[in-house]
């Protein structure tokens, strides 16, 4: 699912990200142009640099899609596209 970021993901806002992928039993890669990561990596997101407008993707391997993108947006670092 496509997402837009709404706020910078720095170091808090990154390990916010990745405690709530790590919750889930899915694999979780965000992708970004080129870029492909898993959304349990606290690097691999940092790497990312996700700024506000951009748009990423999230494949969520696994059941948990619908839950893990509620979550995710209810943190307002990421709205649906």
């Amino acid at each position: 699912m496509k997402l837009v970021v709404n706020k910078p993901i720095f170091a808090e806002s990154a390990s916010t990200l990745v405690n709530h992928a790590s919750q889930f039993s899915s694999t979780i890669l965000v992708k970004k142009d080129h870029w492909v990561v898993d959304a349990k990596s606290l690097l691999g997101v940092l790497a990312l640099s996700l700024q506000p407008g951009q748009v990423v993707e999230f494949d969520v391997q696994g059941d948990d899609e619908k839950a893990f993108i509620d979550e995710l947006v209810a943190t307002e670092y990421f709205s649906k596209a």
